[in-house]
């Protein structure tokens, strides 16, 4: 029972690393986009190569300047803003592996969608997320990225067609949670490969006496750009995991991942602006992101199965439950402990007032989705006693032995 501990607190403390690491990171983004939207013209700075900024904060007054290119000479301190990106990937890396690769059959693989290896279902994510983002890349140095409306609409479809390939393969969860994961390495492959090798450029120009090429400052400042409005959607995408509702049917999720970015970055783009002028703050955007949240919010309850109940169309196809490969199913005692004490919550249709949707999407009410989900059972029901919450249906100590003698066989 060691290792379902340990998988539950490496999991915990990598998730805890790496929303420490992912607020340090967001926070210094959201600022510098807000100090870049906030310059002003200053006297000493001519006209075209940079700006000044006055920032209050803590009882103190900050006297910030940019410089488009660079300054004329090396300043003697200089902090770079770069590892706290590279630890919210890395740490979200791990994360991905501890979670989704190391438990795939429990929430990466879904047999109705593609029969996977968990070997398979690993090496597919890992290939999607290098390939996807070389071939990001590439439309950024194409032709296509001298126009950021153009490349900004390129990228938005391949986004939205890369969740479709997900959903294709994966679980509506792991579908989900690798748009958001490809979108992530994006981000971070642009500070490794783009921002920071550009800045060091300036920087050697600067040691040796030369004019720095202002080549750089724009390619990085067009990719800033790019992580700066997929943010918010990467945040929703890897919150969404904990919400059933948002990968009840995969066949959505393209539409779903549209609308979600389409909010984003509309909220993205009214502080953008707003940072800069305050008259001229385009309210019309608030207007157009909740629509589409609204919409998002209409599309998930229709396909989920307890929504096309309530508005009265006709019920999704239960997928048939498949055995995985070498799992025996539980005894008749199991099955019915489980069904009695869990399945209430944890059906297609849950019968407890106020739940449309199987928490985390985790149905228990046949013997081979019991079995396919017994390491789970074991840390919420034998190990913690977190289930059922509260211990609402009454689930006895007897049975909880009962469960723990069956479990303790599984591996």
């Amino acid at each position: 029972m060691l290792d379902a501990y340990l998988m539950e607190w490496g999991g915990m403390l990598l998730r805890w690393l790496h929303v420490i690491t992912a607020i340090a990171w967001i926070g210094s983004s959201f600022f510098f986009i807000h100090l870049d939207a906030s310059l002003r013209p200053a006297a000493d700075i001519p006209s075209g190569e940079g700006g000044r900024a006055w920032q209050v904060h803590g009882g103190g007054f900050y006297e910030m300047r940019k410089y488009l290119v660079a300054p004329a000479v090396m300043p003697a301190e200089l902090t770079w803003h770069k590892w706290q990106s590279y630890w919210t990937w890395i740490s979200g890396f791990f994360l991905l592996v501890w979670v989704y690769y190391a438990q795939s059959e429990l929430y990466l693989i879904d047999p109705a969608v593609m029969a996977l290896s968990p070997l398979a279902a690993g090496a597919i994510g890992i290939a999607a997320l290098a390939l996807g983002w070389l071939f990001y890349d590439f439309l950024c140095k194409s032709p296509l990225g001298k126009n950021d409306v153009l490349l900004g609409l390129f990228g938005f479809g391949y986004v939205v067609a890369a969740s479709w390939a997900f959903a294709s393969v994966f679980s509506g969860r792991g579908a989900l949670i690798h748009t958001g994961a490809l979108m992530a390495t994006i981000m971070t492959a642009n500070v490794f490969f783009n921002i920071m090798p550009g800045q060091r450029k300036v920087i050697a120009a600067l040691t040796a006496g030369e004019k720095p090429d202002p080549k750089y400052g724009k390619a990085a400042k067009q990719r800033s750009t790019h992580n700066n409005y997929i943010t918010l959607p990467v945040l929703f995408l890897m919150l969404s995991n904990h919400y059933p509702v948002t990968y009840a049917n995969s066949a959505v999720i393209p539409a779903l991942v549209a609308l979600i970015i389409v909010a984003g970055a509309l909220i993205r783009h009214f502080y953008n602006l707003r940072h800069a002028d305050h008259a001229k703050s385009p309210w019309w955007c608030w207007g157009v992101a909740i629509l589409a949240i609204w919409l998002a919010f209409w599309l998930a309850m229709a396909s989920s199965p307890g929504g096309r109940e309530r508005l009265g169309l006709s019920p999704l196809a239960a997928a048939k439950p498949v055995l995985l490969a070498g799992m025996a199913l539980p005894p008749v005692e199991i099955s019915t402990i489980v069904s009695g004490r869990c399945a209430m919550c944890h059906a297609p249709e849950p019968s407890w007032p106020g739940i449309q949707i199987a928490p985390k999407g985790v149905l228990l009410h046949e013997p081979e989705l019991i079995a396919a989900h017994a390491r789970a059972i074991r840390v919420q029901a034998v190990m913690t006693h977190a289930m059922p919450p509260n211990n609402l249906s009454g689930m006895t100590p007897d049975e909880r032995r009962v469960l723990a003698a069956w479990l303790g066989n599984i591996r």
